[in-house]
C-alpha cells in the first residue's frame, strides 16, 4: 500500500494586528491605517460618539511600523519601516497604538478554532501555524474552506492559506493570493507558479542573500533552479548553496513539529530616543524593571522556571552584546532576574548611548520540574 502524499497547510492571518485595530474601529475599514509606536496616539472619543484619530503626519520619534494595512500597503508602507519615513509616503495614513494583549488573545481565538478540526499543528507565531493534513480523509479545498470559516467564525477575521506537499511550498502559496486566499499545488505546479517568483518570495532568502544573487544575474526562482552548483558554492559555500539549490526545485523534507519546547523567553524594546546610562539613569532604571516584570510574568504564564539570565544592549553605533548568569537554581520571580540581570550589566560598557535593551532567560524547565525553586534562589541571593 502506497503512503499518502504529504499535504501541509500554511495559514497566515491576513494583515493580522491591523485587522485586530478594524474590528475595534470598523469605519476606518478602507483605509491606509499603520500600526505601531506607543500610547501617546490613542482615538479620542469625542463629543458627537465618533473617534478623533491621529495622523502619521503628525509622528516625532523613532518609533517603527508594527503592521499597516492592506491600503497603505498600496502606498508603500510596511512593517519594520520608520514612521517618520512612512509618513513621507502616506502622511494622511491614521495612526494607532498597538495592543498586544488584544492581538494574543485573537491570536489564541483563531488557533482553537483550527485545531478544534485538524489538531495536528506547529505554531510559528502569534498569526501564523503550519498543519499537517497528510492523515485527513477530506478534500484538500473542502478541509481549507472549513478552516478558514471557522477562523472567521471565531474571531470575524479572514485568513490565507497555502497547501502544497511540503513547508517550503506551502508558505509560499499563502502569500499568493491575500487576503482571505486559497492556494493549492503540487511538485508539478512548482515550475510554472513558484519559479516566476522573486528569489525573496523563499523563506530563508534574506535581502543580502538576493542582493549578492543579483549580482550573479539571479533574481527569480528558475534562475536560481538553473543555476550552476559550483557557481553558488563559490559565492555562499557548500552547506547555503546546497540548501538553494534544493529549496529552488520545491524540495523540503522538514516535518510539522506539533509540540515544541522553547529555548529561551525574553522581552525587549527599542528606545524612542538613545538613553544614557548615567544621565537618563531613572528613565533607564524603571524600563529594566518592567522588562523582567513583564518576563517573570510570561514564564509564570508559560508555566517555565528558568536558571540563566542574560541581558541584550544595543548601542547608539547598532553594536550589539550579550551577557549571561548562570543561577544555582531555575526562578520564575521578577525579583531574582532584575538582580541576577543587574549583575549581568555591571559587565558591559556603559560609556555609549543605548538604543536597546533586553532581558532573556534560557535553560528553562517546566514549574513543575522545578517546584521550590523560587524560595531556594531567594534564600541563597539574601547570604
Amino acid at each position: 500500500m502506497n503512503p499518502r502524499p504529504r499535504r501541509v497547510a500554511h495559514l497566515d492571518m491576513d494583515a493580522f494586528y491591523a485587522s485586530v485595530e478594524l474590528l475595534r474601529y470598523p469605519e476606518l475599514r478602507g483605509q491606509p491605517v499603520v500600526i505601531g509606536g506607543r500610547n501617546d496616539h490613542q482615538p479620542v472619543m469625542q463629543a458627537d460618539g465618533t473617534y478623533a484619530y491621529s495622523r502619521l503626519r503628525d509622528y516625532v520619534g523613532r518609533g517603527v511600523i508594527t503592521t499597516s494595512t492592506y491600503e497603505a500597503r498600496a502606498l508603500g508602507v510596511f512593517s519594520a519601516m520608520g514612521m517618520m519615513k512612512a509618513a513621507k509616503l502616506a502622511p494622511d495614513a491614521v495612526l494607532l497604538p498597538t495592543d498586544f494583549d488584544a492581538y494574543r488573545r485573537y491570536s489564541r481565538m483563531f488557533k482553537a478554532a483550527v485545531t478544534a478540526i485538524v489538531p495536528e499543528m506547529e505554531d510559528r507565531g502569534i498569526d501564523e501555524i503550519y498543519l499537517d493534513l497528510t492523515d485527513h480523509d477530506d478534500d484538500t479545498r473542502a478541509l481549507a474552506l472549513r478552516i478558514k470559516q471557522a477562523v472567521r467564525d471565531a474571531t470575524g477575521l479572514s485568513c490565507s492559506i497555502g497547501v502544497a506537499p511540503n513547508k517550503l511550498l506551502a508558505k509560499i502559496c499563502s502569500d499568493l493570493e491575500k487576503p482571505d486566499g486559497l492556494t493549492i499545488l503540487d511538485h508539478a505546479d512548482v515550475a510554472h507558479r513558484i519559479w516566476p517568483l522573486p528569489v525573496r518570495k523563499i523563506n530563508g532568502i534574506g535581502p543580502k542573500a538576493a542582493e549578492k544573487l543579483a549580482k550573479l544575474d539571479i533574481r527569480i526562482i528558475e534562475e536560481l533552479a538553473h543555476a550552476d552548483l559550483g557557481l553558488l558554492q563559490k559565492h555562499f559555500g557548500r552547506t547555503y548553496a546546497e540548501w538553494l539549490h534544493r529549496v529552488s526545485h520545491g524540495i523540503d523534507d522538514r516535518p510539522v513539529v506539533t509540540s515544541s519546547e522553547p529555548k529561551s523567553i525574553s522581552r525587549e524594546t527599542t528606545f524612542e530616543r538613545d538613553l544614557h546610562a548615567k544621565h537618563d539613569r531613572e528613565i533607564l532604571s524603571g524600563i529594566f524593571t518592567r522588562l523582567c516584570t513583564r518576563l517573570a510574568e510570561d514564564l509564570q504564564r508559560k508555566g517555565y522556571v528558568g536558571r540563566t539570565i542574560g541581558i541584550k544592549l544595543r548601542y547608539e553605533d547598532f553594536k550589539t552584546v550579550t551577557r549571561d548568569l548562570s543561577l544555582p537554581a531555575a526562578t520564575a520571580d521578577a525579583t531574582a532576574i532584575r538582580r541576577a540581570a543587574g549583575e549581568c550589566l555591571k559587565r558591559v560598557p556603559l560609556q555609549k548611548r543605548l538604543r536597546l535593551l533586553g532581558v532573556r532567560v534560557s535553560t528553562l524547565s517546566k514549574t513543575a520540574a522545578a517546584s521550590g525553586a523560587v524560595d531556594v534562589f531567594q534564600g541563597q541571593l539574601a547570604l
